[in-house]
């Protein structure tokens, strides 16, 4: 989601304004991941899956003073598939999806601990086929961070979005939370299956090695293909995944992820072009894994 990309921008630049508050150098950075979503038993009959590449590189840089500003570039790439659906109609009601992008995080931190945070961001986001200049979302996310000596920190924001003919307001919760020497509380990865609006418990198991549990809320929405079922529609995928991770770091430029976990409450819904809903259907609880 657009969120996921703007809550991993301003993660990254806080924890680095704060850490580097001094040291005018700009630093770059890049993730790959894959996922998949097995067959999920759709109500009415029939399933789906979903399989995913997801990219991200950008640029950060202190500008002095406290200031930092960075730019953050995505593309993702969702190949769905469908089997007898029937809630709708037998037909699959959309193929690939394609989502890209761009962020650009701006932050502020203060000599008393805290970080101010602005991202706007603007993404397209549509099935193939889809009318790209009907496939437009923007938005922002405002955060404040307090940043503790012992590293520790904790924030919040709202974030604003409007996502194709639908504008939602909703409240973050940031932390990095060092509960003991190996157990600490924080968002889920930003770049990962889930997206990072949730919360996870980590541990660190040493010689690179941490395990992570916890559960994050996921929404996608996007601009169906103007030949398919429900023309110049609005699709959307939502759903809560509880997982499971493990992670091996590399050094300190390089970092494996290892996901496997469950999407519950999931739901697929579809819009005709005038934003009429067509179609609501829920899905049942289906294995995620990504890496």
């Amino acid at each position: 989601t657009a969120t996921a990309l703007v809550l991993a921008a301003c993660g990254t630049l806080a924890g680095a304004a704060h850490a580097q508050a001094s040291a005018a150098t700009w630093s770059t950075f890049g993730s790959l991941t894959a996922v998949h979503q097995a067959d999920a038993d759709l109500d009415g009959g029939g399933d789906y899956s979903a399989s995913s590449v997801i990219l991200r590189v950008g640029v950060l840089g202190d500008l002095g003073a406290g200031r930092r500003a960075g730019l953050v570039f995505n593309y993702d790439y969702t190949d769905y598939d469908f089997s007898a659906p029937a809630a709708f109609g037998g037909l699959a009601p959309w193929g690939a999806v394609q989502r890209y992008g761009v962020a650009a995080p701006l932050s502020y931190t203060r000599a008393d601990g805290w970080s101010l945070g602005l991202t706007p961001s603007v993404d397209w986001i549509g099935e193939n086929g889809a009318d790209s200049s009907e496939s437009l979302t923007w938005g922002a996310i405002a955060t404040a961070t307090r940043f503790f000596a012992d590293g520790n920190r904790i924030g919040f924001g709202l974030a604003a979005f409007d996502r194709l003919d639908e504008t939602r307001v909703f409240p973050l919760l940031l932390v990095d939370w060092r509960l003991s020497d190996r157990w600490r509380l924080g968002n889920p990865l930003p770049a990962g299956p889930t997206g990072p609006a949730g919360l996870e418990l980590d541990y660190r198991l040493g010689d690179g090695w941490n395990l992570g549990l916890g559960a994050a809320w996921r929404s996608t929405r996007f601009r169906l293909s103007d030949s398919g079922p429900v023309p110049g529609g609005i699709a959307e995928e939502e759903g809560v995944p509880v997982f499971l991770r493990a992670t091996r770091s590399f050094g300190p430029g390089a970092t494996l992820y290892l996901s496997a976990g469950l999407v519950t409450s999931g739901r697929l819904s579809v819009e005709d072009a005038s934003g009429q809903v067509q179609r609501e259907v829920d899905f049942g609880t289906t294995p995620l894994f990504g890496a």
